[in-house]
Protein backbone atom coordinates (compact mmCIF):
# COMPACT_ATOMS: atom_id res chain seq x y z
CA UNK A 1 0.00 0.00 0.00
CA UNK A 2 1.59 3.74 -0.57
CA UNK A 3 2.15 5.96 2.34
CA UNK A 4 -0.74 8.24 0.51
CA UNK A 5 -3.45 5.48 0.70
CA UNK A 6 -2.80 3.41 3.63
CA UNK A 7 -5.21 0.20 5.22
CA UNK A 8 -7.04 1.66 7.49
CA UNK A 9 -7.93 -1.02 9.88
CA UNK A 10 -10.34 -1.70 12.66
CA UNK A 11 -9.01 -3.85 15.68
CA UNK A 12 -12.18 -5.28 17.80
CA UNK A 13 -11.39 -7.83 20.96
CA UNK A 14 -14.00 -10.04 21.84
CA UNK A 15 -13.47 -11.18 25.67
CA UNK A 16 -15.92 -11.71 28.80
CA UNK A 17 -13.39 -10.77 30.53
CA UNK A 18 -11.67 -7.67 29.21
CA UNK A 19 -15.36 -6.38 28.32
CA UNK A 20 -15.75 -6.04 32.03
CA UNK A 21 -12.37 -5.07 33.15
CA UNK A 22 -11.20 -8.22 34.89
CA UNK A 23 -8.23 -8.94 32.23
CA UNK A 24 -6.02 -6.90 30.14
CA UNK A 25 -6.35 -7.31 26.14
CA UNK A 26 -2.91 -7.99 24.44
CA UNK A 27 -3.89 -9.22 21.34
CA UNK A 28 -5.74 -5.88 20.19
CA UNK A 29 -2.85 -3.55 20.89
CA UNK A 30 -0.47 -6.61 19.30
CA UNK A 31 -2.34 -7.10 16.28
CA UNK A 32 -2.69 -3.09 16.03
CA UNK A 33 1.07 -2.70 16.09
CA UNK A 34 1.24 -5.38 13.98
CA UNK A 35 -0.90 -3.77 11.45
CA UNK A 36 1.23 -0.44 11.94
CA UNK A 37 4.58 -1.95 11.45
CA UNK A 38 4.48 -4.36 8.80
CA UNK A 39 1.46 -2.85 6.88
CA UNK A 40 1.50 0.87 7.29
CA UNK A 41 -1.59 0.56 8.31
CA UNK A 42 -3.93 3.61 9.88
CA UNK A 43 -5.58 2.37 13.01
CA UNK A 44 -9.19 4.14 12.97
CA UNK A 45 -11.56 2.31 15.72
CA UNK A 46 -10.57 -0.07 17.70
CA UNK A 47 -12.86 -1.85 20.64
CA UNK A 48 -13.37 -4.81 23.06
CA UNK A 49 -16.91 -6.33 23.30
CA UNK A 50 -18.20 -9.21 25.06
CA UNK A 51 -19.48 -12.74 23.53
CA UNK A 52 -22.41 -11.49 22.57
CA UNK A 53 -23.54 -12.46 18.76
CA UNK A 54 -25.20 -9.68 18.27
CA UNK A 55 -23.39 -6.77 19.69
CA UNK A 56 -20.59 -8.23 17.55
CA UNK A 57 -22.06 -8.43 14.30
CA UNK A 58 -23.47 -4.94 15.02
CA UNK A 59 -20.00 -3.79 15.24
CA UNK A 60 -19.12 -5.44 11.98
CA UNK A 61 -21.86 -4.01 10.16
CA UNK A 62 -21.10 -0.28 11.44
CA UNK A 63 -17.39 -0.14 10.91
CA UNK A 64 -18.00 -1.84 7.16
CA UNK A 65 -20.30 1.49 6.70
CA UNK A 66 -18.66 2.91 3.82
CA UNK A 67 -18.50 6.56 5.36
CA UNK A 68 -16.43 4.58 8.21
CA UNK A 69 -13.86 4.25 5.68
CA UNK A 70 -11.84 1.14 7.16
CA UNK A 71 -10.59 -1.37 5.01
CA UNK A 72 -9.73 -4.34 7.12
CA UNK A 73 -11.46 -5.41 10.20
CA UNK A 74 -9.37 -7.84 12.48
CA UNK A 75 -11.41 -9.44 15.32
CA UNK A 76 -9.31 -11.10 18.30
CA UNK A 77 -10.78 -13.98 20.32
CA UNK A 78 -14.67 -15.93 20.80
CA UNK A 79 -13.41 -18.41 18.03
CA UNK A 80 -12.43 -21.30 19.29
CA UNK A 81 -14.60 -24.45 20.75
CA UNK A 82 -15.58 -22.78 24.21
CA UNK A 83 -19.60 -22.66 24.67
CA UNK A 84 -19.55 -18.41 24.54
CA UNK A 85 -17.41 -18.55 21.05
CA UNK A 86 -19.85 -16.88 18.80
CA UNK A 87 -17.51 -14.68 17.12
CA UNK A 88 -17.41 -16.57 13.60
CA UNK A 89 -21.41 -16.95 13.98
CA UNK A 90 -21.59 -13.25 14.49
CA UNK A 91 -19.32 -12.83 11.76
CA UNK A 92 -21.05 -14.81 8.78
CA UNK A 93 -24.36 -13.45 9.70
CA UNK A 94 -23.36 -10.20 8.31
CA UNK A 95 -21.03 -10.87 5.49
CA UNK A 96 -22.55 -10.14 2.62
CA UNK A 97 -19.50 -12.82 0.68
CA UNK A 98 -17.68 -15.46 2.22
CA UNK A 99 -14.11 -15.99 1.86
CA UNK A 100 -12.71 -19.23 3.67
CA UNK A 101 -9.50 -19.62 1.82
CA UNK A 102 -8.49 -16.76 3.53
CA UNK A 103 -8.29 -18.50 7.29
CA UNK A 104 -7.65 -22.01 5.32
CA UNK A 105 -4.30 -20.43 4.29
CA UNK A 106 -3.72 -18.85 7.40
CA UNK A 107 -4.11 -22.09 9.55
CA UNK A 108 -2.28 -24.09 6.82
CA UNK A 109 0.65 -21.58 6.98
CA UNK A 110 0.60 -21.57 11.22
CA UNK A 111 0.33 -25.31 11.19
CA UNK A 112 4.52 -25.93 11.40
CA UNK A 113 4.38 -24.12 14.61
CA UNK A 114 1.26 -25.88 15.88
CA UNK A 115 -1.65 -28.08 15.33
CA UNK A 116 -3.53 -26.17 17.59
CA UNK A 117 -4.11 -23.60 14.79
CA UNK A 118 -6.98 -25.87 13.30
CA UNK A 119 -9.15 -25.66 16.75
CA UNK A 120 -9.82 -22.03 15.80
CA UNK A 121 -12.95 -21.74 13.91
CA UNK A 122 -12.17 -18.17 12.21
CA UNK A 123 -13.77 -17.25 8.97
CA UNK A 124 -13.18 -14.53 6.86
CA UNK A 125 -15.30 -12.45 4.60
CA UNK A 126 -16.50 -9.00 3.32
CA UNK A 127 -19.24 -6.44 3.92
CA UNK A 128 -19.14 -3.73 1.04
CA UNK A 129 -15.60 -3.13 0.38
CA UNK A 130 -14.25 -4.09 3.80
CA UNK A 131 -12.67 -7.46 4.73
CA UNK A 132 -13.11 -8.66 8.10
CA UNK A 133 -10.80 -11.86 9.77
CA UNK A 134 -12.03 -13.28 12.70
CA UNK A 135 -8.31 -14.35 14.55
CA UNK A 136 -8.05 -16.47 17.46
CA UNK A 137 -7.86 -14.58 20.83
CA UNK A 138 -4.74 -15.55 22.58
CA UNK A 139 -1.50 -13.38 21.75
CA UNK A 140 0.31 -15.98 20.03
CA UNK A 141 -2.60 -17.24 18.12
CA UNK A 142 -3.68 -14.17 16.71
CA UNK A 143 0.04 -12.71 16.03
CA UNK A 144 0.97 -15.47 14.03
CA UNK A 145 -2.67 -15.67 11.95
CA UNK A 146 -2.47 -12.31 10.84
CA UNK A 147 1.61 -12.61 10.26
CA UNK A 148 0.47 -15.69 8.02
CA UNK A 149 -1.93 -13.36 5.34
CA UNK A 150 0.60 -10.07 5.77
CA UNK A 151 2.02 -10.77 2.25
CA UNK A 152 -1.50 -11.23 0.30
CA UNK A 153 -3.43 -8.65 2.50
CA UNK A 154 -2.43 -4.97 0.45
CA UNK A 155 -3.49 -6.75 -2.66
CA UNK A 156 -6.96 -7.87 -1.47
CA UNK A 157 -7.69 -4.73 0.36
CA UNK A 158 -6.58 -3.26 -3.41
CA UNK A 159 -9.07 -5.51 -4.75
CA UNK A 160 -11.22 -4.49 -2.65
CA UNK A 161 -10.96 -0.90 -3.03
CA UNK A 162 -11.47 -1.64 -6.91
CA UNK A 163 -8.17 -0.47 -7.58
CA UNK A 164 -6.87 -3.65 -9.18
CA UNK A 165 -6.69 -4.27 -12.77
CA UNK A 166 -5.58 -8.21 -12.56
CA UNK A 167 -7.13 -10.32 -15.72
CA UNK A 168 -3.75 -12.47 -16.37
CA UNK A 169 -3.49 -11.20 -19.90
CA UNK A 170 0.70 -10.77 -20.46
CA UNK A 171 -0.70 -6.79 -22.30
CA UNK A 172 -3.01 -5.83 -19.72
CA UNK A 173 -2.42 -2.17 -19.11
CA UNK A 174 -4.18 -0.18 -16.85
CA UNK A 175 -7.28 1.90 -17.52
CA UNK A 176 -7.42 5.93 -17.10
CA UNK A 177 -9.12 5.55 -13.98
CA UNK A 178 -7.63 6.42 -11.18
CA UNK A 179 -4.77 4.62 -9.23
CA UNK A 180 -5.73 1.68 -11.20
CA UNK A 181 -2.87 -0.94 -10.99
CA UNK A 182 -2.14 -4.07 -13.21
CA UNK A 183 -0.75 -6.58 -11.18
CA UNK A 184 2.11 -8.91 -13.30
CA UNK A 185 2.01 -12.35 -11.80
CA UNK A 186 5.51 -14.38 -11.93
CA UNK A 187 5.22 -17.60 -13.43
Amino acid sequence: MSASNPIRAGVLTVSDRCSRGEATDTSGPALCELLRAKLGATIVATRCLPDERDQLAACFIEWSRADAGIDLILSTGGTGLAPRDVTPEAALSVFERQHAGLMELARLRCLSKTPRTFLSRGVAGTIGRTLILTLPGSLRGSTENLEALLDILPHAIETLRGEVKDDGRPDAAPSSAPGEKVIRHAR
